[in-house]
């Protein structure tokens, strides 16, 4: 088994454009899993990778919501097998205490195998003639037309699913699920305020409907998001946090905004929880560690949901199926030609969820 030719969207740099190039990819190497993508969802983490604000290997492949078919699997995978339908996630090493106990997103190796991504000596790579390409981001890098994924970031789901709308389930739609079903634990009847209706925080609103919570607001400057909200099942909405009455039992912040913290923490009800879903920027974020001790709040950071893709994916396909994560009213699909603008949708938000679909030609 040799390598093969794909096409991928490099970013040559910081900052800098995507840039279509036809690239080489070795044969899968011990562990790893080759996929033929249909799809692969945009994240904002894609973005601030781009923008080099996460020290990521340039030049890059970039993407991490891929969704495909396995087309070859190296020496040592078991599970999974040509033909399969998956969904790719984020990597982990499956050995740390947080990987033993299910919380792969706080792995002591996730900085190395998801931003950096670094491969153990003897895996494949990619390659632009002699120059190796930074093709492993999240396990994955599915901005291609293939992908090189591994055991434990590729979950095998039934081949009636649709691919493009379950691509996102890797990473932003199982990061809100996760913050509220998994972290927070949202129990009937609890109240939870949303911080940013984009992917993550109406993931977060669509599974605070399916744990029974009774008072769900969402917070967010676009009234076209606050609208899908309320469609989704949102019992208030608005722009500004301040403008609510009463506290809240939880509180997911899924803005990056430290501004907004401190008002949040005020609104929590005694023992409430405000989660930190966002990716934010170093420091900008002072309490009043009176008013967390005396009401007995808690604060707690949240990385991909604090679930296992492994468990958690095929619980989110089971709502998906049962019509209580209608991911469809998210996403918009752009041919991967169209990348760039697909980008900037987002990034204006004009679309919540953008997918890109990869030629199978």
């Amino acid at each position: 088994m040799g390598s093969i030719a794909i096409d991928a969207a490099v970013v040559e740099g910081a900052g800098n454009p995507f840039r279509f190039e036809k690239l080489a990819m070795d044969a899968p190497g011990p562990g790893q899993i080759r996929v033929r993508l249909h799809a692969c969802g945009i994240c904002h983490t894609d973005m601030v990778m781009r923008d080099g604000a996460l020290p990521i290997p340039f030049p890059v492949i970039l993407g991490h919501e891929g969704a495909g078919v396995v087309d070859a699997v190296g020496p040592g995978v078991d599970g999974v097998a040509p033909g399969d339908h998956v969904l790719l996630s984020f990597h982990s090493c499956g050995a740390c205490s947080a990987c033993h106990d299910h919380q792969p997103g706080y792995c002591a190796e996730f900085v190395p195998r998801n931003f950096l991504g670094v491969t153990p000596p003897g895996q494949g790579g990619i390659w632009h003639g002699d120059e190796r390409i930074g093709g492993n981001i999240f396990g994955q890098s599915s901005f291609a037309t293939h992908a090189l994924a591994h055991s434990d970031n590729v979950v095998r789901i039934d081949r009636d699913l649709p691919l493009d709308i379950l691509a996102p389930l890797g990473c932003g739609v199982q990061t809100g699920a996760g913050t509220v079903l998994e972290t927070l634990q949202v129990q009937p009847g609890q109240s939870i305020a949303i911080l940013g209706a984009g992917a993550v925080g109406l993931s977060a609103l669509m599974a605070a409907v399916i744990a029974g919570a009774g008072r769900i607001a969402v917070i967010d400057r676009h009234a076209s998001r606050l609208a899908l909200a309320r469609e989704l099942g949102a019992t208030e909405t608005g722009d500004d946090l301040a403008a609510l009455d009463g506290q809240f039992d939880h509180i997911a912040d899924t803005t990056g905004v430290p501004a907004l913290l401190g008002l949040a923490v005020d609104r929590l009800a005694q023992r409430g929880t405000l989660a930190l879903v966002g990716a934010y920027p170093p420091g900008g974020f002072t309490i009043d560690p009176s008013s967390i001790m005396s009401m007995g709040r808690r604060i707690v950071g949240v990385v991909e949901g604090g679930i296992d893709p492994q468990l958690f994916i095929p619980r989110l396909i089971t709502y998906y199926r049962e019509g209580r994560l209608p991911l469809e009213k998210l996403i918009k699909r752009y041919a991967f030609a169209d990348l760039e603008a697909a980008f900037a949708a987002s990034e204006s938000g004009a679309v919540i969820k953008p997918v890109v679909l990869m030629p199978q030609d």
